[in-house]
């Protein structure tokens, strides 16, 4: 029977992994299982959610800021590919933990992880401001900060996860709205801060921000169903590949992944190449981030007409065409500056509907598990994607061409991807 909307997309239900026709309702409560749609500890739980996506992905959407940071001051006898291990790393650490966060979230509920989480990030943070040397950077905000980020980060949008289903899209894109506006102002106190106050009293400044924010999402973030004790089993993460629609869904978000933090790290150094001031250059990441908040709220309210997956075809495509059609050819200050506004819409929708789309796979209570296990395999495209750009950006002696149809070509794969994912909602699952 098809939805309202026209648009069929298989789903599993709260409490069994039978598919669901319906793509808004993909997952069909039972009567002591309906979601309140609403309600102060629904809204408390998405406003907390919010601060830890500030906190978290917000913070890594700085990359770029200390990517051209270090390769100018504490690490300018570094190549550019090594300095970008740096946030290459940070991002892979934040991503990955999620196969051992989704256990624990699981197992014992958001509260540990959210009190450990914002223990390791200001701790790491804190660390940064001390650092001197390549590894002890890479250690404390690589590692340490990055560790303590992804405890906050998972939790967040898998508590918001439990009170919405129809809602759900609209309520994880204003969650996931809260990383646009940490991308948008921590770039900013940084650009004025360091110059001021010194990169050390900077980042010491961050992390007090940090630590506020964190103990309120503390008290406020709540899941509404109780953590349910497993005894730990490897075919517990296992078990999710044996299905062809997860598979496509973590290959889709892994070639994503893989370009979309091309552009992310690399466009303030690109559009020095080409002469913008390095004043200018700086404000492009608050101007990809500030975009990207419309890109994480609108997309994901239509998504919950029109199809989760719909959407994020269309925009994993205009992301693409952006990369190939707009950033390879632009030269000029005013087309940078556009590439940077339409990809953070773009891209902003990529990030925020990723976690939607492993929901609607998934039964409730593996949502943790699932989302962790897609995650981590994605991890491993943040890691590589900002290195690989690096080199062949070292390799053709600081021409940006080739790095960018990299990025391009990978986000391209996902959007086909992300397709054949779609394809295969309306096909009966295969075992693989």
């Amino acid at each position: 029977m098809a939805s309202s909307n026209g648009v069929l997309e298989k789903g599993y239900s709260s409490g069994s992994i039978s598919p669901a026709a319906s793509d808004v309702q993909v997952e069909q409560p039972s009567l002591q299982d309906t979601f309140p749609e609403g309600g102060l500890h629904a809204w408390l739980t998405v406003a907390g959610a919010s601060a830890c996506l500030f906190v978290s992905f917000g913070w890594v959407n700085c990359v770029g800021i200390f990517q051209d940071y270090y390769q100018s001051h504490q690490l300018r006898d570094y190549s550019p590919s090594e300095i970008a291990w740096i946030p290459s790393l940070q991002v892979f650490f934040m991503i990955f933990g999620g196969l051992f966060v989704g256990k624990i979230y699981d197992d014992y509920g958001h509260a540990p992880l959210l009190l450990a989480g914002s223990f390791f990030h200001v701790f790491g943070l804190m660390m940064t401001s001390l650092a001197k040397t390549y590894y002890q950077i890479l250690l404390s905000q690589a590692v340490c900060s990055a560790i303590g980020a992804s405890m906050v980060f998972y939790p967040a949008f898998t508590a918001v996860s439990t009170w919405f289903l129809a809602k759900r899209g609209a309520a994880i894109g204003l969650a996931v709205a809260g990383s646009s506006l940490g991308g948008v102002i921590f770039p900013i106190i940084l650009i004025h801060l360091i110059p001021d106050v010194g990169f050390a009293w900077a980042m010491r400044i961050c992390a007090f921000l940090i630590l506020g924010l964190l103990i309120f999402a503390n008290l406020a973030v709540r899941s509404r169903t109780p953590p349910t004790k497993r005894a730990f089993e490897i075919m517990a993460l296992v078990r999710p590949f044996k299905e062809l629609t997860f598979v496509l869904l973590t290959i889709s978000i892994f070639f994503f992944f893989w370009g979309m933090f091309v552009p992310v790290t690399f466009i303030i150094e690109h559009a020095r190449t080409h002469g913008m001031s390095s004043h200018l250059a700086n404000y492009l990441v608050p101007i990809l981030n500030g975009a990207s908040i419309f890109g994480r709220t609108i997309p994901n309210a239509v998504a919950d007409k029109v199809g989760h997956f719909n959407v994020m075809i269309v925009m994993s495509a205009f992301t693409t065409a952006l990369i190939l059609g707009l950033w390879l050819p632009s030269t000029g200050n005013a087309a940078i500056i556009t590439f940077a506004a339409l990809f953070g819409v773009g891209s902003g929708a990529g990030i925020s509907l990723t976690p939607a789309l492993c929901a609607k796979i998934s039964p409730l209570s593996q949502i943790g598990t699932r989302t962790g296990a897609a995650y981590s395999i994605a991890a491993f495209a943040a890691l590589t994607g900002s290195p690989i750009g690096g080199k062949i950006v070292t390799d053709e002696e600081g021409t940006f061409k080739y790095t960018i149809v990299f990025g391009g070509v990978c986000c391209a794969m996902g959007t086909i991807f992300f397709v054949a994912t779609r394809l295969s909602l309306g096909m009966k699952p295969l075992k693989m």
